[in-house]
């Protein structure tokens, strides 16, 4: 297998790797949050924003990455 037939598998797990940590990331700002640290809650849901910022671009990327010839 060529090393760019590699590239749309890479990227693919990548994107799948970010979805997971923005999730795990999510359930903790809602323990944070149950801890009376409602600011700390927000700051790290204000950063999670970028990843659903970038997310339609990701999807539409791997889209044309992996799609066939």
């Amino acid at each position: 297998m060529p090393n760019s037939d590699l590239l749309p598998s890479l990227l693919s797990k990548r994107y799948e790797n970010q979805l997971a940590l923005e999730a795990s990331i999510m359930e903790l700002s809602g323990w944070i949050e149950q801890r009376d640290s409602a600011e700390v809650a927000d700051n790290i849901r204000g950063a999670l924003h970028t990843l659903d910022e970038n997310e339609e671009f990701i999807e539409l990327s791997l889209a044309v990455l992996i799609a066939p010839d």
